[in-house]
């Protein structure tokens, strides 16, 4: 009679915590497809195969933790845009501060000064 109810009661607590467990199992999903945190949107050019906007297209389309870091535009002042991605890194932070530092590299390859100022987070999730 004991072992009868005492098995009774453990279906219903392990039941019980896979109710209480599902609603947690859905904050695991892919991020692919969503834009995250966007501090500002970022200019892109019209053309496919620019640079920055495969590497937009290709954060968008990360299903981890990424960032995209680029340059402000200014039509008046500046006629470049840099930028630099990390995707699906192991955090959010990682990301943007590997996103950041790509895009400063760039900077410094390009050897580019920037009335607007130099990069910043765009985007990140």
């Amino acid at each position: 009679m004991r072992l009868r109810l005492s098995q009774k009661t453990t279906v219903s607590i392990l039941a019980g915590l896979l109710i209480l467990a599902a609603p947690g199992s859905s904050a695991a999903e892919s991020l692919a497809g969503n834009k995250g945190d966007i501090r500002f949107y970022p200019t892109l050019a019209g053309n496919p195969k620019d640079p920055c906007t495969k590497s937009y297209n290709a954060y968008v389309a990360a299903s981890g933790h990424s960032a995209y870091a680029t340059t402000f535009y200014s039509r008046v002042v500046d006629i470049y845009i840099i930028c630099g991605a990390r995707l699906n890194a192991p955090s959010q932070k990682a990301a943007e501060d590997l996103a950041l530092r790509n895009c400063q590299s760039g900077l410094k390859k390009w050897k580019v000064r920037l009335a607007s100022g130099g990069c910043q987070i765009a985007l990140s999730k």
